[in-house]
């Protein structure tokens, strides 16, 4: 079978396993535990999610200069707080995650069956898992991302209401939410809790599908050039990282139109883009990008570790001798 790979002789093991296939893991362990790192690593990394978001809306420089000032600036006139304004409504995206990497890991089981290369199969695999939990988390992306840019400076309300909301220091998260979900229904009705989907698959099914391209395509290179007593783990780890970087770069427009779009309410793609380039030229192209970079770096990483650490905790006991660390 593909997933076995010889070790150099002189090891002390015949044959491991580089790839933990979908029917070698007790799915009642690898649910409960992928939805508490998954939950564990965005509450993590929201404020970054926070600030990138940020950073691609507003125009040229106006508010933040870059990372490290919108975080100072957001720190100091909205409270560590502030960095996490929306998540509890992003953090839905534990549950589309189950169906994201259900679809996964159940698209790259036919396609293993199909006798499809690792890193294509991880390709395909990634964009339908995509489509479907885009599907799914859309509506609370559009309604978290309206959340994250009603920042409160003192008692004063900051550019970045696109929705005209008053902000309310006595009011709850709860009740400032339900009143955006209101004035998103008022202007658009249903529509407009999946406005920007179509971007948000255009930025999300290709990142998607590259980023595991990516994490098997960069795995495979790796395997050969490391030496053999190298951490399998660490190396998925590296191999992740890697994948993150080179989808972000690549990506990296898609990512702002989509979130442009999602905010502040422009009629098309076409329209995003044409705005986007008036307004930006060249830098379109690095808009926000310092800030996704760190966020996939660190993201890839910590999905990483804790993905395949599960997997490893996961797999069935007939397995796991030729299972590596």
């Amino acid at each position: 079978m593909d997933f076995y790979s010889l070790v150099p002789e002189g090891s002390d093991d015949n044959k491991i396993i580089r790839t933990i296939e979908w029917d070698m893991m007790d799915k009642t362990k690898f649910f409960p535990l992928s939805m508490l790192s998954s939950f564990s690593v965005r509450c993590a990394l929201y404020p970054l999610t926070l600030i990138k978001t940020r950073l691609q809306i507003q125009k040229h420089n106006d508010l933040y200069t870059g990372i490290f000032d919108a975080y100072g600036k957001i720190y100091r006139y909205e409270g560590f707080s502030g960095l996490y304004r929306g998540f509890w409504v992003s953090s839905v995206q534990i549950v589309s995650g189950v169906f994201y990497i259900s679809t996964y890991e159940g698209v790259r089981h036919i396609l293993h069956k199909k006798k499809v290369h690792s890193s294509l199969r991880a390709l395909i695999a990634g964009g339908c898992a995509s489509l479907v939990g885009q599907t799914i988390i859309v509506p609370f992306d559009v309604l978290s991302q309206h959340l994250m840019m009603m920042g409160v400076n003192g008692r004063e309300e900051k550019a970045f209401n696109h929705l005209g909301i008053k902000i309310q220091s006595n009011k709850s998260k709860f009740a400032l939410t339900i009143d955006v979900m209101k004035h998103i229904f008022k202007m658009d009705g249903i529509a407009g809790f999946y406005r920007g989907y179509w971007a948000s698959l255009s930025a999300y099914v290709p990142n998607s599908a590259l980023w595991w391209g990516f994490y098997h395509f960069y795995q495979d290179q790796l395997f050969y050039v490391l030496p053999s007593w190298f951490s399998h783990l660490l190396l998925q780890s590296i191999s992740g990282t890697l994948g993150g970087f080179t989808t972000t770069v690549l990506t990296n427009p898609l990512d702002v139109v989509r979130a442009r779009l999602q905010v502040q309410r422009i009629g098309s793609m076409r329209t995003a883009f044409r705005d986007l380039w008036v307004e930006e030229g060249l830098n379109m192209f690095t808009k926000g990008l310092s800030a996704r970079l760190i966020q996939s770096a660190t993201f890839s990483f910590s999905i990483i570790v804790g993905y395949e650490t599960i997997k490893r905790i996961s797999v069935n006991e007939e397995y796991k001798q030729f299972v590596k660390w």
